[in-house]
This record gives C-alpha cells, structure tokens and sequence, in this order.
C-alpha cells in the first residue's frame, strides 16, 4: 500500500492528507482556511500585475477609470 499524498498547510505548515477525509485541504482545519481568506480580503496577497493590465479586462464601451 503506498502512502497517502501529504501536503503543507498553506497558513501553518502543518501536514494535511490530500483526501476525502480532509474536508478543508489544503488548509489543516476552518481556522487555518479562514485566516487565509482573511489575508486575502485585506490584500495581504496579491496576484502580480501592473496597474495598466487591470484597465485591460474591461469592456472598451466602458468610461476608463481615473
């Protein structure tokens, strides 16, 4: 039998079983997934872009933002 898919939790590092038996995988527990989802809201992470290419996802009938 080979052994289970483990993955780091992303909030802690605590170990998580990458299965079914792991409803909040990748996070180790709901505290964990909350504080990421927190971090998220605030802007504490961010996706790597420029300014400009945001303006680029609109539609061109649209006034540009200022």
């Amino acid at each position: 039998m080979s052994q289970p898919l483990t993955v780091d939790c992303p909030t802690c590092g605590a170990p998580v079983e990458w299965n079914e038996k792991s409803p909040f995988r990748p996070f180790c527990s709901d505290r964990c997934k909350l504080i990421d989802l927190g971090a998220w809201a605030a802007e504490e992470h961010k996706i790597p872009g420029s300014d400009e290419s945001e303006d680029e996802l609109y539609s061109g009938d649209l006034e540009p933002r200022h």
